[in-house]
């Protein structure tokens, strides 16, 4: 079985495998002890839970782990569990990692349609494969309009609902994405029947909006998002850890508020909403006018 751990990562190659499994499990309420003196306090929050269930066998039953290259913790994460493996401090299933170039030039390209090739071979993936992946992928379940108006939750990815019930609680339909499905992140359908499924896969990935070393514009993201969702309230969420996507806040904050959107900006918050977050938003939708 294989798994997944970052963004921007060519999720059909793994899923023509047969064997993915989806993201790296994150165990929210596992009780850290020998990771934290193997990481520095740096990572994203998910980090240290991730290492310490690496360490007490809970991964076991993989094959292997697909780390980004695109996320920091994500790359420092998989060097970090190379070692430990090497030193005979951790077992597991084997650590691997996929590069991605994004810089809009033709280089960049052929270096990611290189990588997606070597991956899939690698992973004993062919052309056939790769093109049933891609059809499958384009097979999702049609979307629902809410039955309460929506307030788009966005910024750094959730660790799970907790955010989106407070949103629900107060008689909103919460969209935003919690870390599992950031990971899965599918974005544009990819173009099939090319009869190169490989370079196909990595032209999606190559153009890919989103993700720490996209090139796309993040404000222009959020105002697509706004639109797009018809949102009638927003949440701009940052935690202290998210620090790659600071310099993008100026930017997000006036589309926010040109935007005319009741708005709540949250940031340096804690992952784990420990410090209020629950009862301030609660107390923001609850005096929202729309």
């Amino acid at each position: 079985m294989i798994a997944s751990a970052g963004p921007n990562l060519p999720l059909d190659v793994l899923r023509a495998t047969g064997a993915y499994a989806g993201p790296l499990p994150i165990d929210l309420d596992k009780n850290v002890t020998t990771a934290d003196a193997w990481m520095e306090s740096k990572f994203a929050p998910w980090a240290p839970l991730a290492l310490q269930a690496w360490a007490d066998g809970d991964y076991d039953h993989l094959d292997c782990v697909i780390f980004s290259r695109a996320d920091d913790t994500a790359q420092r994460f998989y060097y970090y569990i190379c070692e430990l493996q090497r030193r005979g401090l951790v077992g597991g299933p084997k650590a691997l990692i996929f590069d991605i170039a994004m810089i809009p030039r033709a280089s960049s390209l052929e270096r990611t349609t290189q990588k997606v090739r070597e991956l899939a071979e690698l992973l004993g993936v062919d052309d056939v494969a790769l093109e049933n992946a891609i059809t499958s992928s384009k097979q999702s379940a049609p979307a629902t309009s809410p039955d309460h108006p929506v307030c788009l939750i966005a910024g750094s990815p959730m660790p799970d609902h907790r955010l989106h019930i407070a949103v629900q609680a107060a008689g909103f339909a919460p969209i935003g994405q919690t870390l599992a499905e950031y990971w899965c992140e599918g974005g544009p359908v990819i173009e099939g029947g090319t009869g190169d499924p490989a370079a196909a896969i990595a032209c999606h990935l190559h153009e890919g909006a989103t993700g720490p070393r996209s090139f796309g514009d993040r404000s222009a993201l959020l105002r697509e998002r706004l639109a797009r969702t018809q949102a009638r309230a927003a949440i701009l969420w940052r935690i202290e850890e998210d620090e790659a996507q600071v310099w993008h806040l100026p930017a997000e904050r006036r589309v926010l508020e040109e935007s005319g959107l009741p708005h709540l900006v949250m940031t340096r918050r804690d992952w784990f909403a420990r410090d209020g977050a629950i009862e301030e938003i609660s107390q923001f939708l609850t005096g929202a006018d729309i």
